[in-house]
């Protein structure tokens, strides 16, 4: 497999295609597995979820499906890697599947912010050729939330105009960033992750984490499988006491704390960090906007606009390459003046 960086893998986790465990999804993964066996299959799918879920997890499964590997197991959506179908997926060497993401830049030596108009005009004509072996033609969007504006259009064309035998799965981690009318066309599947215990379980027997750090990654991630993988596989789950240092004293930040945490995100190796380390932000200022609004009229409202600022200063900072240093202390900054509020 190339050493590109590939804009759908999670930090240094195996992608998604080579992955054939799904933990967590076991009904969602049957209800595909249903539609697809009795030809009841929507041209269009968008599956939902926070990020390491086990959204791209599902539709891989799926796709070893569509494209001809036969059931491996009594799990739904099983198939053997081993077969000629999952060879050709794990090598993006199959005609009848096309991915969509956001593209290498060789030139600069980074991912692309957004998917490109380039990338999803791809699409029609891949679909208006004849599919081949497995008789149908897939194609996987990951993630759909990436689309900028041009993309999205240019995708929606191709959804307007469902092909026959052809298949198109919407990865999104933020159903609210893509076009309505992109919505209204797929059907969609929300993806919940497990109770972090029982994620924190998963992490310990199938993965060999220690205890304690897969309680505490699993935590972090909210019970998101791939996620609190991730973590567990990086220093994340003790920068969860840091976390907890920086906002004990609100509406002071102790200045210690912030520091570890910007140097911790700014590392090389801190890229996984980064969006978990801004969900959970994003997540305490909606937990302190819920108690506000119970406790009376108007306190709220600080938080709700910090955890709007946090979105979108979650996304700039991915799409911009903002410094993520600045980006943790601003963020901070955000939390400190609506505790102020």
């Amino acid at each position: 497999m190339s050493d590109t960086p590939e804009a759908d893998r999670e930090g240094e986790l195996a992608h998604p295609r080579t992955v054939y465990d799904l933990f967590g999804h076991a009904r969602a993964a049957a209800a595909m597995e249903d539609a697809f066996a009795r030809g009841r299959m929507h041209h269009a799918w968008m599956i939902t979820g926070p990020k390491g879920v086990g959204k791209a997890t599902l539709a891989w499964r799926l796709a070893r499906r569509v494209m001809g590997a036969p059931a491996a197991g009594p799990e739904p959506l099983s198939a053997d890697p081993a077969h000629p179908a999952c060879r050709r997926i794990e090598a993006l060497s199959g005609s009848d599947l096309l991915l969509i993401r956001r593209p290498y830049n060789e030139k600069t030596g980074k991912l692309r912010g957004e998917i490109p108009v380039d990338e999803t005009r791809r699409a029609p004509e891949f679909f208006s050729k004849s599919a081949g072996e497995g008789g149908w033609r897939m194609c996987i969007v990951d993630s759909a939330d990436e689309l900028n504006t041009n993309s999205a259009n240019a995708l929606l064309k191709t959804l307007e105009e469902p092909p026959r035998r052809g298949l198109i799965l919407l990865i999104v981690n933020t159903p609210g960033r893509v076009l309505p009318t992109i919505r209204s066309r797929c059907r969609q599947l929300a993806l919940r992750p497990p109770a972090p215990d029982e994620t924190a379980r998963w992490l310990n027997e199938a993965h060999g984490v220690d205890t304690g750090a897969a309680e505490r990654a699993a935590a972090l991630a909210d019970g998101a499988p791939g996620r609190a993988l991730a973590l567990a596989r990086s220093d994340a789950p003790g920068l969860k006491d840091v976390i907890d240092a920086a906002l004990k004293g609100l509406p002071d930040i102790d200045p210690g704390a912030a520091r570890k945490l910007a140097d911790a995100i700014g590392r090389k190796d801190g890229e996984a960090l980064r969006p978990t380390l801004m969900a959970f932000l994003i997540g305490y200022a909606r937990d302190r906007a819920r108690a506000a609004a119970l406790a009376g009229p108007g306190g709220a409202d600080p938080w709700l606009d910090a955890a709007d600022q946090l979105a979108r200063l979650a996304g700039d900072t991915e799409t911009l390459y903002l410094d993520p240093r600045q980006s943790i202390h601003y963020a901070l900054g955000l939390i400190r003046s609506a505790a102020a509020s």
